[in-house]
């Protein structure tokens, strides 16, 4: 597997860095096991905590180098870069601030006598990470594990290495001890035999449900813990008393956000048919609007997926939708340029036997469905193998309410796409994954959650 910078917008190859070798990974996995076992982990959180502080504000210092790197190396536009590392600073700055509190003993009522249950790191983790936030993920995985005491291995995704290599100083940098945070260029047979490591605890993977199957099986046939966020086929719901406006403005940004590549953008629209086609108008020309081009000049709106291999996989997508009867409203095809384009598309007339009810499609094109009420919406919605995020827009926030709590999903957002931040936990079931990340159950899915009681007896 060759760990490349490409740059999305040119296809032009910036660097290529070298594989770790079978002696790194040993190299890694026994300063990383070391560190477990020494008084930095498992002694008092207060000598982790000012590592966390200090990425934050280091993350705060290098936004725009960051940014660029970023934007540069898969194609995010510059803007989006730029909040995507302060996001990061900011999840550094939450588990600095609130770690302790979250891992503090927890008293439990008992006639057995006194008791309590102490949080405690289990070891070594092994986290595999996606290229479509490149930083974002490893600040999910890094931030709440480093407080808890827990050593992280880290796969990145082969096509952001450069966004890889500087987090990696970065955390360094802020002071984290030999050991850990190990970034390594390695293959999926190298992660394979890692998680089968006796050092190894658990595994965390944000990425393709193929992926998190194959990792999960491993994991499982190991009796390792793991955590996975997977794919998303998220519901936009419009109801017939939104606010249309709105409705249209978030939508678009919902799902075009990261050109589309995000595991929570909004894929089906799903709209009641009262304000079908004054939405569809409105979306539609919102769309047509969108300005694509080179993820660096500020003044883009639509930058280039990830890779060429995205771009195949979306065109491919997207023609078997339409052989299978889907009406292309605007859009469908891949636009004439160097860089790895597609046209915002909007699709209509998808039917339960075309496969693309049930897929993912990772890029600007949006599926519209009418629906006459909300028992409509509601089964519509979970006749998905997914169930990640979702956005349901309308005034009556109790309907709005209502419907949230029959939607499967791990998150729904009312008058909002789906977002994220520091407080909140992000996660999904189905075939979305299991486990959460961020908040205060983030930090408590890798720790050992040990009772201790005193007998009354």
């Amino acid at each position: 597997m060759a760990y490349q910078t490409i740059n999305p917008f040119t296809n032009q190859l910036i660097k290529e860095y070298p594989s770790h070798t079978q002696a790194d990974i040993d190299a890694a996995l026994e300063k990383a096991h070391a560190l477990y076992q020494s008084d930095w982990a498992k002694g008092e959180i207060d000598q982790r905590l000012p590592v966390l502080h200090k990425l934050a504000d280091l993350l705060d210092q290098r936004t725009e180098e960051l940014a660029k790197i970023a934007s540069e190396e898969m194609g995010k536009l510059i803007a989006q870069s730029r909040g995507e590392v302060q996001l990061c600073a900011q999840i550094a700055r939450y588990y600095a601030d609130n770690a302790k509190q979250f891992l503090a003993p927890v008293k439990y009522p008992s006639d057995l006598g006194e008791a309590w249950v102490e949080h405690h790191p289990i070891g070594v983790l092994m986290a595999v990470e996606p290229w479509n936030f490149p930083y974002y993920q490893l600040i999910r995985v890094l931030a709440p594990n480093l407080a808890a005491g827990n050593p992280v291995l880290v796969k990145h995704a082969s096509i952001v290495p450069h966004c890889a290599e500087a987090f990696e100083h970065l955390v360094r940098e802020a002071g984290a001890p030999d050991g850990a945070y190990t970034n390594l260029f390695i293959s999926s047979d190298q992660v394979s035999a890692i998680i089968e490591d006796d050092r190894v605890q658990g595994v965390a993977l944000t990425g393709s449900e193929k992926a998190g199957a194959a990792v999960a099986a491993q994991a499982a046939k190991n009796l390792k813990k793991s955590t996975l966020e997977l794919g998303g086929n998220d519901v936009f719901v419009v109801l017939d008393d939104c606010d249309m406006e709105k409705a249209v403005k978030v939508g678009v940004q919902a799902r075009l956000q990261n050109a589309g590549q995000v595991c929570t953008a909004a894929k089906r629209f799903i709209v009641h048919e009262a304000v079908a086609d004054t939405f569809l108008e409105k979306f539609r020309a919102a769309f047509e609007a969108v300005k694509l081009g080179d993820p660096l000049d500020e003044s883009t709106t639509l930058g280039p997926l990830s890779s060429a291999d995205a771009l195949k996989t979306l065109t491919e997508q997207v023609n078997a939708a339409v052989e299978k009867g889907a009406k292309v409203l605007t859009g469908g095809k891949p636009v004439d340029h160097k860089g790895n384009f597609f046209e915002l598309t909007i699709l209509t007339g998808i039917t339960r036997d075309n496969p693309a009810w049930f897929e993912e499609f990772f890029g600007p094109v949006a599926q519209v469905y009418v629906v006459k009420d909300d028992e409509e919406v509601v089964k519509l919605a979970n006749d998905s193998h997914y169930g990640l995020g979702g956005a349901i827009f309308s005034q009556n926030i109790e309907r709005a309410k209502r419907l949230a709590s029959r939607i499967e999903t791990g998150m729904v957002y009312i008058n909002s796409l789906t977002d994220t931040a520091p407080e909140l936990p992000f996660g999904g079931v189905k075939r979305s994954g299991f486990g959460r990340e961020l908040s205060d159950l983030g930090i408590k899915e890798f720790v050992n959650h040990k009772l201790v009681v005193i007998s009354n007896a």
